[in-house]
């Protein structure tokens, strides 16, 4: 048996990279501790096996203090070690080495499946779907079942057991029981995800998602700029009668996607972030990132949008606050503000003329 041992050692090491030296080490605590279980004693005891022979020895330890004079004051403590293998320790010395032996390979496993999905971060991974109530959603990968959290999901999405469904790997846990793997289905990184599945020039670099925004399930925005002139990066991305645009749609249960170019220009950018509402002026407070956007009579609501979800948005996109006006509404604040400074110089006047 020990030098079977040894030998499975060895090959678990070339095969699963399960270093002997580690399992040895386990295993010397296991057999001490199983030693004093099964013989009863209460004595401290070493466990040495020896990797070349696969010899398993138990050695008593017994501390001897040397006493220096006549006050007894301890001068050091010899240690000294006494043969105590008994004559059936093989036996539990086999069934301590396989459970060991089992654990430090499950440890091994885990640690190596948390190396692979630690890595994979921020990746597209397809699933499917193995069970679904109101708290999660199970995820089949192949290797391991991802967890789909109620706060990952999208409203209004509903997973069916055995459809398979694109996720966004958002958070890899370290577990007793091996790596916890968290995908999204919210996650602003499963549209760029699925625009570089989608379009080709995204994932070769030649256009560029600049900025996303997106509220899960109802809409997304998105602005986009091409590293090459003759490309158009809005045109690429919705492609030939909108059949790239529209894969990206279906694969989100019908969201609602806008595609803008991205400007360094601000007001451009501002002016494109709120399509498809066409924008009159933009008036921009550069010190708090403020900007008073004027829009038609008739584009005001659509600016806005439902419930203020296209101006919320744009803001998001653009990372400016966003203030929006009508035509009518801006030219009566003006109005309202000239009366006021009108009347405020007549008041001074007043005022100066009565102190004199």
């Amino acid at each position: 048996m020990n030098k079977q041992l040894i030998a499975a050692l060895a090959e678990l090491e070339r095969e699963k990279g399960i270093k002997m030296v580690t399992i040895i080490e386990a295993l010397e605590i296991a057999l001490a501790s199983a030693y004093k279980k099964n013989y009863q004693v209460d004595y401290e005891c070493r466990i040495d096996v020896d990797t070349k022979s696969g010899e398993i020895k138990v050695y008593k330890i017994i501390e001897d203090p040397e006493k220096e004079g006549d006050d007894a004051d301890v001068k050091e403590v010899d240690v000294k070690e006494v043969d105590v293998t008994p004559d059936n320790f093989g036996r539990i010395a086999a069934q301590t080495a396989k459970q060991v032996i089992r654990q430090r390979m499950k440890e091994a496993e885990r640690e190596i499946m948390y190396d692979e999905f630690k890595d994979r971060v921020g990746d597209l991974v397809t699933g499917i779907v193995q069970q679904s109530d109101s708290r999660f959603t199970l995820v089949d990968l192949g290797k391991v079942e991802a967890l789909l959290p109620q706060y990952e999901q999208a409203p209004g999405e509903r997973y069916r057991h055995g459809e398979r469904v694109k996720c966004f790997i958002s958070d890899v846990r370290k577990t007793t029981k091996g790596p916890q793997v968290i995908v999204s289905r919210s996650h602003t990184g499963l549209i760029r995800k699925l625009f570089e599945l989608e379009v080709p020039e995204i994932y070769e670099g030649i256009v560029e998602i600049k900025s996303i925004a997106r509220e899960a399930g109802y809409r997304t925005k998105i602005a986009v700029a091409s590293n090459e002139k003759n490309v158009d990066p809005v045109g690429a991305c919705v492609g030939p009668k909108g059949s790239r645009v529209k894969m990206v749609v279906d694969e989100l249960g019908g969201e609602k996607i806008d595609i803008v170019d991205y400007s360094d220009d601000v007001v451009t950018y501002i002016k494109n972030s709120l399509s498809p509402a066409r924008v009159h002026k933009v008036l921009l407070d550069d010190e708090n990132k403020f900007s008073l956007v004027v829009v038609s009579n008739d584009q005001l609501s659509l600016a806005i949008g439902r419930e203020g979800q296209n101006a919320r948005l744009a803001a998001k996109l653009t990372g400016w606050k966003i203030d929006i006006k009508s035509e009518k509404q801006f030219e009566d604040e003006l109005a309202d503000a000239r009366e006021e400074r009108v009347l405020g110089q007549e008041e001074e006047e007043k005022t100066g003329e009565s102190e004199k």
